[in-house]
């Protein structure tokens, strides 16, 4: 007999019977506001997997909480995907037994919150993703059954406009849309019509106007005011020792103070190298206000963003030339797509980690701390599907003839101790205890210390990817970690040995004169000195005012 006839339309028809069960609650695709939580509870089944916004800046704040207020008789055991875990709300859905299982890439400023419930036994950890692998897994084995998203605008056909901080929003609406998935998304506003269609009406199927605007953090913006003369020395040395000798034009830059500086002295000490052309050209990374100087200077000729920035909304559409904006003179955005770039696009990663163990792996998973990883993994490491050259990847060559190839730079930068004298580097990185402990199937590193090409410190440069084993990578990484358990042994005479084979560069060796690591070397001193770089385009948010 044949085979009993298959239903191949079982995740439509459940969301068409999620949609009728909230038809009470709506006009066309508009959710009432003060009906968002009772909403909630009608469209979700316990057992959903359910992705929140939760990105790195932006999140759907007013969603998030109306999902935190649900009745965990009627909404339990959820399947959260969450990017970045930002908010009290993103926990509390645990903590009341609406959701049980996470998975997640970052989770910084909830990381001992985070660290505590899992110790609890209140949250199931499938993994810590990078963001790519998460939006990745979402169109494999991890395809969301409700979507819970954010934009700035929505017409009542459900057309998003998501403005500058596009991010991650339509990756994960693609992810739902296409395969059953419902989509419902908080907006600042309803209008007639959007200012730009960012998101199609026809994947969006609910909107609700929240009663306040989304939350948007201002992630990248670092004060000048915070740059020391230790910040700068680390810009000069880099600047000399890897983005100078490597001839390095497309790159990626953390977030944080020692990455804020370099852009700060491209201006000053890279005008007088006379590198401007020759290095720094094309980014990807946030419109970070420091590089505001480097740009009005003709340093930088493209930027591609993950995500925005608030406060430079103005300045970035006065600058057409340089960022990928729209008819509308707004940003586009795109984390996936700028994450892609920044992993096979771009010849140098540089950031940093709060510990690095003694063969270069590091992580920001520390005790009692469970961060996650962002980005980092993507960008930090040499992709060996790379196939095209340039100078920078070449000369980094690896392999035997006939099988040679390029390598990225792969950079971290740290201070060797850190606030409160805390070293950076270490023996044996906390994450591998807190992964055996969580019971993890690998510890969580952050970036491995193979895929790791350079160490830049106040010491100096390790150029590590000259290192013939992992003896001669021990060996350069402890040379330039001062003090710490990892350099405090390191003999004097066998640093002089790593010096003369190219393994370890001195301020010397690259020509820096430290003494000239002063604040008066940085093109901008102060938040004051950037709105006048831009002419007056960038409009810092208040917490960075002090006027």
């Amino acid at each position: 007999m044949p085979p009993a006839k298959a239903a191949w339309n079982r995740r439509r028809t459940a969301k068409l019977e999620r949609l009728d069960a909230v038809r009470s609650f709506t006009s066309g695709r508009v959710l009432d506001a003060g009906r968002t939580r009772e909403a909630l509870e009608a469209l979700l089944r316990p057992g959903d997997r359910v992705a929140l916004e939760g990105d790195n800046q932006k999140q759907a704040d007013f969603l998030a909480e109306a999902l935190a207020g649900c009745d965990p008789d009627v909404v339990h055991d959820l399947h959260l995907l969450i990017s970045s875990i930002s908010l009290p709300e993103h926990l509390d859905v645990f903590e009341r037994g609406v959701a049980r299982r996470l998975d997640f890439a970052y989770a910084g400023p909830q990381s001992v919150r985070m660290a505590q419930l899992l110790a609890d036994g209140k949250v199931e950890v499938g993994a810590i993703h990078t963001y790519v692998e998460l939006y990745a897994r979402m169109f494999v084995d991890l395809t969301p059954d409700v979507v819970l998203l954010c934009a700035e605008q929505a017409d009542r056909d459900g057309n998003l406009y998501t403005g500058p901080g596009t991010e991650d929003t339509p990756t994960i609406a693609e992810a739902a849309a296409f395969r059953s998935g419902l989509v419902l998304v908080q907006v600042n506003e309803l209008v007639d019509t959007v200012r730009r269609v960012d998101i199609p009406g026809d994947w969006v199927d609910l909107v609700v106007e929240s009663p306040r605007p989304f939350l948007l953090e201002p992630l990248f913006t670092r004060d000048p005011r915070h740059i020391g003369r230790v910040e700068i020395a680390m810009a000069m040395l880099a600047l000399r020792g890897v983005y100078e000798r490597h001839g390095v034009t497309t790159l990626n830059h953390g977030i944080g103070f020692d990455t804020a500086a370099i852009e700060l002295i491209l201006p000053t000490y890279g005008e007088e190298l006379g590198l401007r052309g020759k290095i720094c050209r094309h980014w990807t990374l946030n419109p970070h206000p420091t590089l505001i100087p480097a740009i009005e200077s003709g340093w930088v000729e493209s930027v591609h963003c993950f995500g925005g920035e608030p406060g430079t909304e103005r300045y970035v559409a006065a600058r057409p030339d340089v960022f990928f904006t729209g008819h509308d003179g707004s940003l586009r955005s795109n984390r996936v797509l700028c994450q892609l770039a920044g992993q096979y696009a771009v010849d140098l990663f540089i950031g940093s980690s709060l510990q690095i163990d003694a063969c270069a792996n590091s992580s920001t998973v520390t005790e009692g701390r469970l961060t996650g990883f962002g980005g980092a993994p993507n960008m930090g490491h040499d992709p060996h599907g790379r196939r095209h050259a340039s100078p920078a990847w070449l000369s980094l060559l690896t392999g035997e003839a006939p099988a040679l190839r390029g390598r990225k730079l792969v950079v971290q930068i740290t201070q060797t101790f850190r606030t409160g004298g805390t070293p950076a580097f270490v023996e044996s990185l906390d994450a591998i205890q807190v992964g055996e402990d969580a019971g993890m199937p690998i510890p969580p590193i952050m970036i491995y210390g193979d895929d790791v090409s350079h160490v830049v410190t106040e010491e100096g440069v390790a150029y590590l990817y000259k290192a013939t084993g992992l003896a001669d990578r021990r060996e350069a990484l402890a040379a330039v970690a001062g003090a710490t358990p990892v350099g405090r042994d390191m003999d004097e005479r066998r640093v002089e040995g790593l010096r003369r084979d190219g393994l370890v560069a001195l301020p010397e060796d690259l020509g820096v004169d430290v003494r000239r690591a002063e604040r008066s070397l940085l093109a901008a001193r102060c938040i004051e000195d950037l709105i006048a770089w831009s002419g007056g385009l960038y409009d810092p948010p208040a917490r960075f005012r002090t006027w």
